[in-house]
């Protein structure tokens, strides 16, 4: 069973381009805050909520 480290519930702020492969998404909530590069063709903008999970795995 993996531990819930944070869960961070946000709009994101900014997506951006990197190297035309891939985007940077970034989001800010008090003080968590992330930055997320994923494969382009994901369909997220500016303004969309997305959740993100940190958790420890074995």
């Amino acid at each position: 069973m993996a531990d819930k480290i944070a869960e961070i519930v946000s709009e994101l702020e900014f997506v951006a381009d990197i190297e035309g492969e891939k985007d940077c998404l970034m989001s800010q909530q008090g003080n968590l805050w992330f930055n997320v590069d994923v494969p382009k063709g994901h369909g997220l903008k500016s303004g969309d909520k997305v959740r993100v999970i940190v958790e420890r795995v074995e």
